[in-house]
């Protein structure tokens, strides 16, 4: 409902924001416009690109392609993102690890804050703690135990999951190997075949593993649970308060981009992003739609690049140049 809200609220402004940038967006799109992707297919940035893509396309009367470009966690796709022409056919879909966690781990080859327009919030879902389930555990306190007399090994494919594996490690004084994948599905594969135990897998990618008894899900690492999975406790819940890891997507374009094009995208976004078809898609799937203005989704990447610059520091993580 609260989400809802917002996005009623944000179509508001955007409607009233673009009426007030001329008329410089009327001939947009002319030609096909390209949803750079920096991870590989089958994961839950690539699953909402993909998304919206399609609905873009019909809404617009243009292709949107969804251009899968993974690597360096993520690093690849997001400098060619942030180093493409600011004209509106090449746009970015972001997330957590590119935008607020990598740039503080180590030196990348964009600004985060700097070198994109941000268009719109489209996602938010929790971070869901998963196990094999040939692992003798059922809980959190269960799989902690385990941890202590066995070694295990985490799969994770960006600092995105390896960070909160990381900070859950520290908080309980535990240790496990990380086996680093590129990218969600190679980790989803990783961890379905046995070769890892442990994983923290966004919502959108692992609620339909747990629902079918391929994956065992421990708790979600959110500040309340997920929608989808409502009888999995949080890691607070479990014995850790004070955890929290949410992970997000969002759609940016390349610093530059005429302010027009920027606000007629979030405004067919959030029509997208408000229909009830697309709500009870991501829902089924661990993901709530988030939606809110540009200068709203600018303003809470600098407040997450700032949370987990100070996560980083005080864990005493090591930064890489």
């Amino acid at each position: 409902m609260r989400n809802t809200r917002f996005m009623a609220l944000a179509l508001v402004l955007a409607a009233c924001s673009i009426s007030s940038a001329g008329a410089a967006s009327n001939d947009y799109p002319s030609k096909p416009v390209r949803f750079i992707s920096p991870f590989s297919p089958g994961g839950g940035t690539d699953t909402v690109a993909r998304a919206l893509a399609l609905r873009l396309g019909d809404a617009l009367g243009r292709t949107f392609i969804v251009d899968n470009r993974p690597g360096a966690d993520g690093l690849i796709g997001t400098e060619l993102g942030a180093k493409s022409p600011p004209d509106g056919y090449t746009l970015l879909v972001g997330n957590l690890g590119t935008l607020a966690i990598n740039p503080n781990l180590r030196k990348v080859p964009y600004d985060p804050l700097r070198d994109f327009a941000p268009i719109i919030q489209t996602t938010a879902s929790s971070t869901v703690l998963v196990v094999h389930p040939s692992l003798p555990v059922k809980n959190v306190r269960e799989l902690v135990a385990l941890a202590k007399t066995k070694p295990l090994n985490y799969g994770a494919s960006s600092s995105g999951t390896f960070l909160p594996m990381e900070l859950f490690k520290q908080m309980a004084k535990i240790d496990m190997t990380h086996v680093p994948y590129k990218g969600t599905g190679p980790t989803l594969t990783g961890i379905l075949s046995g070769e890892v135990q442990v994983m923290f897998g966004g919502a959108i990618n692992t609620t339909t593993l747990v629902k079918s008894g391929k994956l065992r899900a421990l708790a979600v690492a959110g500040d309340r649970r997920a929608k989808a999975l409502p009888d999995v406790p949080t890691v607070a819940e479990s014995g850790f308060p004070g955890y929290e890891a949410n992970t997000w997507n969002g759609m940016l374009a390349p610093v530059g981009t005429p302010r027009a094009i920027i606000l007629r995208l979030n405004q067919e976004m959030l029509k997208i992003l408000s229909q009830r078809e697309v709500m009870d898609y991501m829902n089924a799937d661990g993901a709530e739609p988030a939606g809110n203005t540009p200068d709203h989704f600018a303003a809470y990447i600098r407040s997450e690049h700032a949370k987990w610059a100070r996560v980083i520091r005080d864990a005493k993580i090591p930064v890489s140049n």
